[in-house]
């Protein structure tokens, strides 16, 4: 059996934050006050600690004491540590090695444990470092000087443990298990005529061109060109490492105010295209019954010469249980198409799952692109006044900037968003254990 923990799976979420993130400032959880001092882990001998947020660092009385830590992230950190040296011990066994999926596995675990795990010895080894200070104000019997000296050594630890803990913190926040998948995003077409076909074709350039920056394997699965340009609909695969972990704060509505290329009279006309982002899933995890399908093929047509033109290589798939339609052409065979409408409809199947399960948990989860409509947009890019306004977060980005591809801020500010979230439920659950 495969031996990967869970606590393993709760450390990546750093590991994919747009660099924005790093100058995001993100409050720690504060645990209630207590009318008794706790006692540090870690640390020989007994240390009085306070439960005040920033430690007292005064040169008079005894003020060379380090914070407790919350019980609750201890507690992770050892089981962390544990699972670390459990890792570390598998990967030594040959049958391991002889392995390679299954050490690429292990590996990739440890990988994402062991950042925390060295924060953690960090931890300790500044708290003894505090204690140690403390004997030496104890031993200097009078001598200024080398009490000055201790009182100084430890502000510094106590300093590098506060920013050590809220890294800790964040780096054990719990991950959304589809953060490392490859994605189907689909971009459509919505209310705006010949504009909102536009518009869609301008949201692909600009996640294509993100994907360039990323490294990122892009490939049309699906299309359907809008008559005065753009697509009325058009679905890409998406290849990388963590693409999901980004995009999927993408999913909604893109409203556009500007004056359209087939306005005469100079009018501004607000438009919008819906975004959807699908993580791609294997056949285990979404079952479909063949009964459920409906499959019909017809002529390609347009470029590829005289094969898909006189050959029935698209398929027109149907699953009647949802209603879902897909229509693939990309591919030069019928059956290559075949297993890019399964891979496509696997995905919105898996979505629809995902968003069942995300309501009954939380019942705060709303579908992702509604129904086009001009007020359900998650952000508007604003022509005239060269701006796009991200409506979740209230931030406004420079236009020329963001449909070059560089969206990269608005995605760490909504991962920021996503982690103050997560650590205010922690918070909660932290002061109901008190």
């Amino acid at each position: 059996a495969s031996l990967v923990p869970a606590a393993a799976t709760m450390h990546s979420a750093m590991a994919t934050c747009a660099p924005a993130m790093a100058c995001t400032s993100v409050a720690r959880p504060t645990r209630a006050r207590a009318s008794k001092p706790g006692r540090s882990a870690g640390v020989p001998g007994s240390i009085d600690v306070p439960t005040r947020r920033r430690p007292h660092t005064s040169t008079r009385g005894n003020a060379l004491v380090a914070r407790a830590a919350p019980k609750f992230l201890i507690d992770k950190l050892e089981s962390s540590t544990q699972t670390h040296k459990e890792l570390t011990f598998r990967l030594a066994d040959p049958d391991v090695a002889s392995d390679a999926k299954e050490f690429q596995k292990l590996s990739k675990a440890l990988g994402e444990l062991t950042n925390v795990v060295e924060q953690y010895k960090r931890f300790k080894e500044c708290e003894l470092g505090i204690f140690e200070a403390k004997q030496m104000v104890r031993d200097a019997a009078g001598d200024l000087e080398m009490e000055e000296m201790a009182r100084e050594e430890a502000s510094t630890l106590l300093a590098e443990m506060d920013a050590l803990e809220e890294k800790m913190t964040l780096a054990l926040l719990p991950t959304d298990p589809l953060d490392a998948k490859n994605i189907m995003l689909e971009i459509r077409a919505g209310t705006g005529g010949d504009e909102a076909g536009i518009w869609a074709g301008d949201l692909w350039k600009m996640y294509q061109r993100h994907a360039n920056n990323q490294g990122w394997q892009a490939t049309i699965v699906s299309q359907n060109p809008a008559d005065a340009g753009g697509y009325k609909e058009i679905v890409v695969e998406l290849i990388g490492e963590s693409v999901y972990s980004q995009l999927k704060w993408e999913a909604g509505v893109h409203r556009v105010q500007r004056v359209p290329a087939t306005e005469s009279q100079g009018r501004v006309q607000t438009s919008t295209a819906t975004v959807a982002v699908m993580p791609e899933v294997d056949e285990v995890e979404v079952k479909i019954d063949e009964k459920d399908i409906s499959l019909t093929t017809a002529r390609s047509g347009g470029a590829g010469g005289q094969n898909v033109n006189k050959v029935e290589t698209a398929v027109d798939l149907m699953h009647k249980p949802t209603g879902i339609r897909i229509f693939c052409t990309e591919e030069r065979s019928q059956m290559k198409n075949r297993i890019r409408a399964m891979q496509i409809l696997r995905s919105r199947l898996f979505e629809l799952q995902l968003e069942e399960r995300n309501k009954e948990i939380t019942g705060r989860r709303k579908a992702q692109v509604g129904s086009g409509a001009r007020s359900e947009k998650i952000r508007t890019y604003n022509w005239k006044d060269s701006r796009v306004s991200d409506h979740r977060l209230g931030e406004n980005y420079p236009l020329d900037s963001f449909l070059n591809g560089d969206v990269k801020l608005a995605i760490g500010a909504c991962q920021a968003m996503e982690q103050r979230e997560k650590l205010e439920e922690l918070n909660a659950e932290m002061n109901t254990q008190i």
